[in-house]
């Protein structure tokens, strides 16, 4: 018979342990993305090769794809329309506006649809949900990093090819570009994790990310100069958070004098808005989406 319980030896009481998700909105769970950096490296890895795979040029479409678009914007553009590019060769201007845009729009676009694109995954097993924009982000920097190689492999074949007619140069704000690349992730990821949000519970918003992308391409100085916006419309590119960034790539590559600093702090301050208002809404919609979705 087992022994009758003493003083010393009282009897077994049942212990309730109770897990729950933190309940603050704009707690950022850094411990858990770096206690599953390694699950983050394998999302960036199934990133970047899912995008390839089955693929003829593989990774190359990352350099094809801006310097085509170039090309044709630089001739529709540059020569039928006439679009004045500050003096600066078309092929750099294009290209290098194309820089910040195309890794805004891919990490936007990506991160738009995280909840609904990856339910299955979240179903079945814990990890940090902001993981997987995250990896997003990284993996989508890779593909920005050799667009600047391809940007500056151009420049330099024009440098060579065209002696004395290349007037742009990089500037000391060639620096400050790492600056500029995550402030652009912040704000296409803050962006993006809103988005993703409400597509999470309204399916329409698959459907308006792309308008809102390709609206505001034509509101942000990609295929134009920030000078020829006039002066009475110019508070448009002022409250626009991505045309400072992008003027900022000009200024740091082509040494053009588009960028100004007080653009750029309002800019900062709406990227930092953005990102922690996107945490909040998707950390808070990510802990029982797989509920009821």
């Amino acid at each position: 018979m087992p022994p009758s319980p003493t003083a010393s030896n009282p009897p077994h009481t049942p212990i309730e342990i109770r897990i729950r998700p933190r309940a603050g909105w704009l707690w950022l769970d850094w411990r858990g993305l770096v206690e599953y950096r390694d699950l983050v490296f394998l999302l960036i890895r199934r990133d970047f090769v899912s995008k390839y795979t089955q693929t003829i040029l593989g990774p190359l479409w990352a350099v094809i794809t801006p310097v085509i678009t170039a090309v044709v914007f630089a001739t529709v553009f540059g020569r039928v329309l006439g679009v004045s590019t500050d003096g600066v060769h078309p092929q750099l201007f294009y290209l290098c506006g194309l820089l910040g845009w195309n890794y805004f729009n891919m990490t936007l676009s990506a991160t738009s649809n995280t909840l609904r694109s990856n339910y299955g995954l979240f179903s079945k097993v814990y990890f940090p949900r902001l993981a997987v924009p995250v990896a997003l982000t990284l993996s989508n920097l890779s593909t920005a990093l050799v667009q600047l190689l391809t940007f500056s492999g151009v420049f330099v074949f024009l440098v060579i090819t065209h002696p004395g007619e290349i007037a742009a140069q990089p500037t000391w704000m060639v620096l400050a570009l790492p600056v500029l690349f995550i402030h652009l992730g912040a704000l296409a990821l803050g962006t993006g994790l809103i988005l993703s949000a409400f597509t999470a519970k309204y399916r329409d918003f698959q459907h308006v990310t792309p308008f809102i992308l390709n609206l505001l391409m034509y509101v942000t100085p990609v295929i134009y100069p920030i000078s020829k916006i006039p002066e009475k419309w110019r508070w448009v590119a002022a409250i626009n958070p991505v045309s400072p960034l992008i003027e900022g790539f000009r200024a740091a590559l082509l040494g053009t004098q588009g960028f100004h600093l007080s653009y750029y702090g309002l800019s900062l301050l709406i990227t930092v808005v953005v990102f922690f208002v996107g945490i909040g809404l998707y950390q808070r919609l990510a802990r029982d989406y797989v509920d009821y979705a």
